[in-house]
């Protein structure tokens, strides 16, 4: 007598029994509650009043539960010569631009050596996975003189341009056009007159959708977390990250306000990854794959 298959919200599932998914769903959870603790930590640290931050051994939990070292950071911010709101202008706007320049840029760079045919594609691609070994640093004096003959130094240019260049964000868009979108698709809708751009931005983008959603979210973290620029002498331009810096260097009397504004730096990344959690899972179980 064969097998009954197992269903759920009438799929079949794999043949497993309850008590496996059972224990799996168990094990899950205890991975997904010991990857949270340091970000508890972090927000119970926020909460702590000043004779609570230092106890040894460390607690994960409060006693005497207050907002004070928020209110502490928002003084310290409203004290400094440089408005507050400032700060936090110069971080969107970095972040923001840097975003969605690099967005389309990474884009429409992986279209056309994914679905372009011209002479050198595979090797200029090559010279970007190659690039992918570099850290940013090695190149830090170049792009310093660069910037000095543009005169972009102290100011957003020197910033945000270089952002637009993301071979990391080129890799990705490339490798998952590879696989997600059909060449068939777009001869199908060249032959039907449209036009290369065209069919870039209506059939090709909305195939790979959470590929460069998951792009916005690792451009958008990166650049929120940016700290000083070597770019940036101008306490105006400055980014809120580097007002938090300030802060945290403060010494032991700031450990509170140091410990707030940890966590206000990481609401909006969190905010963003929740929202396009689910497109980012699938671009990592699908980027690479071929038909």
């Amino acid at each position: 007598m064969a097998k009954k298959l197992r269903t759920r919200k009438h799929q079949v599932v794999l043949n497993r029994s309850a008590g496996g998914d059972a224990g799996i769903t168990v094990l899950l959870v205890l991975f997904g509650l010991f990857s949270f603790l340091p970000m508890l930590y972090v927000i119970l640290q926020s909460l702590k009043p000043f004779d609570e931050l230092f106890v040894y051994p460390p607690r994960f939990y409060v006693v005497h539960p207050t907002l004070q070292n928020f209110s502490d950071l928002f003084t310290l911010m409203s004290d400094s010569w440089v408005p507050f709101s400032r700060y936090i202008f110069n971080t969107v706007l970095i972040s923001v631009v840097g975003t969605l320049g690099n967005l389309i840029l990474s884009s429409m760079c992986a279209y056309a050596l994914s679905k372009i045919k011209f002479p050198g594609a595979g090797w200029m691609f090559q010279v970007i996975v190659k690039s992918l070994m570099f850290n940013t640093t090695v190149a830090s004096i170049s792009n310093f003189i660069t910037m000095s003959l543009l005169h972009w130094i102290d100011t957003y240019f020197a910033i945000i341009v270089p952002t637009f260049c993301s071979t990391l964000g080129l890799f990705l868009m490339k490798q998952f056009m590879d696989s997600s979108v059909s060449d068939a698709v777009l001869e199908s809708a060249r032959l039907d007159g449209a036009s290369e751009f065209y069919t870039f931005l209506h059939i090709a983008m909305p195939m790979v959708k959470p590929a460069w959603l998951t792009l916005i979210v690792y451009s958008f973290q990166g650049l929120w977390n940016a700290g000083a620029s070597i770019y940036i002498q101008s306490e105006q331009l400055k980014t809120f990250n580097y007002a938090i810096s300030q802060i945290i260097s403060g010494g032991v009397a700031r450990a509170g306000a140091s410990a707030a504004s940890v966590v206000l730096m990481m609401i909006v990344p969190i905010a963003v990854f929740v929202i396009t959690q689910s497109n980012i899972i699938e671009t990592m179980s699908t980027s690479g794959m071929k038909d």
